[in-house]
């Protein structure tokens, strides 16, 4: 049984709670923006999906790279991919660095999903603060900046949770 505290507060909360809370949150955020999307002409778009056009990024990348940058395979990778090509959200091309690889690269609608995803990050960002208020959100943000490692902003989640 997990050993519970008394808060400051006086409520009691389990060591456990915390990592289940936090990603909740951030749970729920994902799943309104994906809500979001799909009323905004992207049903298909995955929270994967994200991550991995996040890896193609503006100058495109290599299946290899991109594996890299997610913390997968180069096969995996190349599975996102070709399911990707197939939504209409990156397209391969040839390097014009070098004729014998392939580059990934966002297509108009990658590009569209990608700015209405920021968009609606800001919009849930701003129904937090309006729920909680600026000072809280800013002291939370604050507080989570102080106690998560340097470098924790990574596009590598898929990865992370397959290990």
């Amino acid at each position: 049984m997990a050993e519970r505290r008394v808060e400051a507060s006086g409520e009691e909360t389990a060591g456990f709670e915390l990592p289940m809370l936090l990603f909740a949150g951030f749970r729920s955020i994902l799943d309104e923006l994906h809500r979001e999307l799909a009323e905004q002409g992207h049903a298909d778009v995955r929270p994967a999906y994200g991550y991995a056009l996040q890896a193609v990024g503006r100058d495109g990348a290599t299946a290899s790279e991109i594996g890299r940058r997610l913390g997968v395979s180069k096969q995996a990778a190349g599975k996102t991919v070709e399911k990707l090509e197939g939504l209409g959200y990156v397209e391969r091309v040839d390097d014009p660095r070098d004729g014998r690889r392939k580059l990934v690269r966002l297509t108009a609608r990658g590009v569209d999903v990608l700015v209405r995803s920021a968009q609606g990050f800001d919009r849930l960002r701003a129904r937090w603060v309006g729920a909680l208020g600026a000072d809280r959100v800013r002291a939370m943000e604050a507080d989570l900046r102080a106690m998560v490692p340097e470098g924790a902003f990574r596009i590598d989640v898929p990865g992370w949770f397959n290990d």
